[in-house]
C-alpha cells in the first residue's frame, strides 16, 4: 500500500492531528497506555529570506501532549513533548524549547497540601513529570539502534546501591526519553514497535520520495489507523503540494548551510594564513633584533677596546708630560748654575 511519507512535518503533524492515532503511537512509543491525550502543537515561523517574500517560511512544529496514563495504582497526567527534526542544526533547538517547557507554568498541576480534606484546604502547584520523544532523520553519535530510551536512575555515589527512581524531586527535575533514529529502521521488525514505526523506514521509498510503499498486510491490526491516515494524506493534492514546498525549503536551508560552511572554512583559511604571514614577520623581526644586538655588542666590544686605547694613549701623555717637566726643570736648574759662575 501506498502512504505518505510521514518523514515530512506537514504529514507527520496531520498525523498526530489524528487523537486517535496520536494515542496508539505514542502509546507504543513510550510502553504505557494513554487514556486521554490533549494535543497542542506549537509552532515557530522562520524566514528563511526575509527580502523574497514569494517564498514560503519554514514552520517547525513542537509538539505537546498532555496524558492521562493508566497505572498499577489509577492513572497519573503527565506531560509528551514530541520534536523531529531533519537537519542537524535543530540541535539547539531542543535544548531552549525543553528550558522553556520547564519555566511554563502550564505544565504544572494543583496538588492538595495536606493529608486530609477540608473546607479550608489548602493547594500547591507541582511539576508534572515530562517524557521527551525525538524522531531524528540523520545520523548522530549515538549507538546504532531504531529505539534508543534514555531514562534517570538514582544510586548511592559511595557504593552504587541503586533505589527505585521514583518521588516529585526526581521525576520533576529529570525526564525520560525516547529517540527514534529513522535512519536505523532499515526494515527491522524485531517487536511490535519496530513493526509500527515501520512507515517512517525510508528504505520503503517508491520512485516519488513523498511516497512509500508498505505491507499493510504485516502491519499490526490494532495500530492499522496509522496506515489509513497516511494513505488519506497521500490522497489529499493540498497535503502533495505542502510537501514540494518543504522539499523546496530544506533544500534551500542545506544550501544556505553549505555557503555558511564554505563562508567559515574560508575565513578560517584567511586567519590561518595571517597567522602564518604573522608568524613569518614575527620570526622576521626577531631575526632583525637578533642581528641588532649582535651588532650593538660588537659596537659595544669596540668601544671599550677603544675606549682601552684612549686610557692608554693619555697614560703615554701624561708620562711624557711628566718626563717634560722633569727636564724642563733640569735645564733651568742648569741655566741658573751657569748664570752663577758668570
Amino acid at each position: 500500500m501506498h502512504i505518505a511519507n510521514p518523514i515530512y512535518d506537514v504529514i507527520f503533524k496531520y498525523l498526530l492531528e489524528d487523537n486517535k492515532v496520536a494515542k496508539l503511537l505514542l502509546s507504543a512509543i513510550i510502553g504505557e497506555t494513554i487514556e486521554e491525550l490533549g494535543f497542542s502543537a506549537q509552532e515557530r515561523m522562520v524566514e528563511i529570506d526575509p527580502v523574497a517574500k514569494d517564498k514560503p517560511p519554514l514552520t517547525v512544529c513542537h509538539f505537546d501532549f498532555s496524558a492521562k496514563i493508566r497505572t498499577e495504582t489509577g492513572f497519573k497526567t503527565i506531560n509528551i513533548e514530541l520534536q523531529k527534526a531533519k537537519l542537524q542544526s535543530d540541535l539547539m533547538r531542543f535544548r531552549r524549547y525543553l528550558g522553556l517547557h520547564y519555566q511554563n507554568l502550564d505544565n504544572t498541576y494543583l496538588a492538595p497540601a495536606g493529608k486530609k480534606k477540608s473546607k479550608k484546604q489548602t493547594h500547591t502547584v507541582k511539576p508534572r513529570e515530562i517524557y521527551c520523544i525525538y524522531f531524528l532523520a540523520y545520523g548522530l553519535d549515538l549507538p546504532r539502534r531504531p529505539v534508543l530510551k534514555v531514562n534517570y536512575k538514582v544510586e548511592d555515589a559511595y557504593n552504587g546501591e541503586e533505589f527505585p527512581a521514583s518521588g516529585e524531586f526526581v521525576s520533576g527535575l529529570h525526564h525520560r526519553s525516547w529517540i527514534v533514529q529513522v535512519n536505523e529502521l532499515k526494515k527491522r521488525r524485531r517487536n511490535m514497535l519496530e513493526q509500527i514505526l515501520s512507515v517512517f523506514d525510508q528504505s520503503a521509498m517508491t520512485d516519488h520520495r513523498h511516497i512509500l510503499d508498505v505491507d499493510d498486510e504485516s502491519f499490526p491490526e490494532a495500530y492499522r489507523e496509522i496506515i489509513r491516515r497516511l494513505r488519506k494524506a497521500m490522497e489529499d493534492p493540498k497535503k502533495r503540494r505542502e510537501m514540494e514546498l518543504e522539499d523546496d525549503i530544506v533544500n534551500e536551508i542545506r544550501d544556505l548551510e553549505r555557503q555558511v560552511e564554505e563562508i567559515k572554512k574560508e575565513a578560517e583559511e584567511e586567519v590561518a594564513k595571517a597567522e602564518k604571514k604573522a608568524e613569518k614577520n614575527v620570526a622576521k623581526a626577531e631575526e632583525k633584533a637578533a642581528k641588532a644586538e649582535e651588532k650593538a655588542a660588537k659596537a659595544e666590544e669596540k668601544a671599550a677596546k677603544a675606549e682601552e686605547k684612549v686610557t692608554k694613549v693619555e697614560r703615554k701623555v701624561a708620562d711624557l708630560q711628566s718626563d717634560y717637566d722633569a727636564q724642563a726643570k733640569r735645564i733651568e736648574e742648569l741655566e741658573q748654575l751657569l748664570a752663577s759662575k758668570n
